[in-house]
């Protein structure tokens, strides 16, 4: 289970609105299953169907992670015109099974957030409390 504070998850699906029809993505921290910090990224690769992280940004994310006492413990992005579940190439760059893979579907009126943790090329639905 993933614990998402509600104004995190808000700025999750605000980042996605504002970046379609651009797949929009960023990283989670936290501590112990539970939201502490949103680092949105800029999709290197501008892509509606496809993103990539900038390695800079990367890099700065993880180092402000650690010094507020946090890990990155998932990855977001969005998906502007198809369901909420990992595509083949989500499952195929899934590198860290460690972590959590946050989708978002705009492709409804309402946008629709799932999680999923993906190990040995396997995606496996994962729980999401948003706490208010």
């Amino acid at each position: 289970m993933i614990k998402i504070p509600e104004n995190i998850y808000e700025a999750i699906i605000k980042h996605a609105q504002s970046k379609a029809p651009i797949e929009a993505c960023g990283y989670l921290a936290g501590i112990n299953g539970e939201v502490k910090a949103i680092y949105e990224m800029t999709n290197a690769d501008n892509s509606e169907e496809h993103f990539s992280f900038d390695p800079e940004e990367q890099f700065a994310a993880l180092k402000s992670a650690g010094k507020a006492g946090l890990r990155l413990i998932a990855c977001y992005h969005s998906h502007p015109a198809t369901p909420a579940r990992p595509s083949q190439e989500d499952i195929r760059l899934a590198y860290d099974p460690n972590i959590s893979y946050i989708i978002v579907s705009l492709a409804q009126d309402k946008p629709v957030l799932k999680s999923f943790k993906i190990k040995n090329k396997e995606a496996a639905n994962e729980e999401v409390e948003v706490l208010s």
